[in-house]
């Protein structure tokens, strides 16, 4: 199958790429990088030609792990998991809830690459890219990382609905270093498949979500805030976190925030001495001390009637069309 399954039975369009472009794609960075680091040891050595020989064997030793194991591990850092191998075949490293790897994982992979790819001449990460059904080799199974394919036929990809304007910034607090990778993946599928779900099971699934959200944060979720809503929140804190880590600072306060759609019962804020009212169908439970939250003093919302006891929850998303 091309596709990525998630347990939760999610289908994630992310390629996973085969082993003849991912062993093509490995064959021209070390092409590259064995020419780099031929050049550059021979004009070591001419330089340091009145050296003895232990000094010499020292320099080239360090030539061998600057340019043939710091060299791809830079590489991939800087470009966000593409070399030149990978960006000629179309293919790129992510992690494997699909966001952009750091330091970190590249790291894992070149220092694991050098036993399955350098010393065994690529044998070892072969019969590992074979037995797994991702083909992924040792070095991206304990980096948590996956090469996909970027050149794929282009097609209708998920919309990850904006969270309402009056959630931003309000999580900014939240510690999500516990959260793991599977759950962010299933957190950013049902979001960009909740309205193809029945109502009530999609309101289960949100109030699921948000609960094993919660407890990765340690923080609950806040009863004035719909789960959908809540969900498309936190995992817009996320991204602006990885944006500045990325981009820096800049690139995540330049987006302007987009209008709150429908979906989650989100609104703008109505003008000075003009009440808010939710949209049908959408009730809202005020806060306590909702004083100290970043809704403006001046707005004043009012709940919503009552939803009848023979109808189904409010899923907090409009059925589609």
């Amino acid at each position: 199958m091309s596709e990525l399954v998630t347990g939760e039975a999610v289908a994630l369009e992310l390629r996973p790429a085969k082993l003849p472009s991912r062993a093509l794609a490995v064959l021209l960075d070390l092409a590259v990088a064995l020419i780099a680091y031929l050049v550059v040891t021979t004009g070591v050595v001419i330089a340091t030609a009145s050296l003895d020989e232990a000094a010499q064997t020292a320099l080239s030793i360090a030539m061998f792990v600057l340019l043939l194991v710091g060299g791809p591990i830079a590489v991939e850092t800087l470009s966000h998991g593409r070399s030149l191998g990978k960006l000629a075949c179309g293919l790129r490293v992510v992690r494997d809830d699909g966001g952009p790897i750091r330091f970190r994982h590249a790291l894992v992979r070149g220092l694991i690459g050098v036993i399955e790819i350098l010393m065994t001449l690529g044998v070892v990460a072969v019969i590992a890219s074979l037995v797994s059904a991702r083909g992924r080799r040792l070095g991206d199974v304990f980096a948590g990382t996956l090469v996909v394919r970027e050149r794929i036929p282009v097609t209708r990809t998920g919309f990850v609905p904006p969270p309402p304007p009056w959630l931003a910034g309000r999580f900014a607090g939240l510690d999500l270093s516990a959260v793991p990778d599977g759950l962010w993946l299933a957190i950013r599928q049902y979001l960009t498949r909740m309205q193809q779900l029945d109502p009530q099971v999609g309101w289960s699934m949100a109030e699921r979500l948000a609960t094993d959200l919660a407890g990765r944060t340690g923080a609950p979720p806040p009863h004035d805030v719909p789960p959908a809503a809540y969900l498309a929140a936190v995992l817009q804190e996320r991204q602006a976190r990885e944006a500045r880590r990325a981009f820096g600072n800049g690139a995540a306060m330049a987006a302007p925030t987009p209008p709150a759609p429908a979906a989650y019962g989100g609104g703008v804020a109505a003008p000075v001495g003009v009440p808010y009212v939710p949209p049908a169908g959408v009730p809202y439970v005020p806060q306590a001390g909702a004083e100290h939250s970043r809704v403006a003093p001046d707005v004043v919302r009012q709940p919503a009637p009552p939803v009848p006891q023979d109808e189904p929850p409010a899923t907090g998303f409009a059925p589609p069309a």
